[in-house]
């Protein structure tokens, strides 16, 4: 049901590389590039992020409680995923590992910007 989910950043170029390299290993590209705004995904058919200057072009800010969910695939693409996140300069809000017993591993981490992010596996 979703198309795309829209975040806020301060710099294109360097939210575009974070993404691009964090997304890479899923077939994730810059799909669309609008200039002040960008569609990164593996096709336009599916779910995508957008990255975007504020409309306003005022400072972008990362919302209490949203996050950005992203199905890794194996929990061992959810340490994957987290580790690399990291060596780009996200912030740890919550190392891998098992959350539910038996139906959710998941990490955390925050972006560049502030915008968090799940990486996660069901079972």
């Amino acid at each position: 049901m979703i198309g795309y989910v829209t975040i806020g950043v301060q710099d294109m170029e360097r939210a575009k590389k974070f993404y691009c390299d964090l997304l890479a290993d899923l077939g994730a590209s810059v799909l669309m590039d609008m200039g002040r705004i960008a569609m990164i995904g593996k096709s336009m058919q599916e779910p995508m992020l957008a990255v975007c200057i504020p409309h306003n072009e005022k400072e972008p800010h990362s919302g209490n409680g949203n996050m950005i969910a992203i199905t890794a695939g194996s929990k061992e693409a959810v340490d994957k995923l987290y580790h690399k996140a990291r060596e780009l300069g996200a912030t740890c809000e919550g190392e891998p590992g098992q959350r539910i017993p038996d139906v959710f591993y998941g990490a955390y981490v925050r972006d560049l910007d502030g915008n968090k992010l799940a990486f996660y596996e069901f079972g």
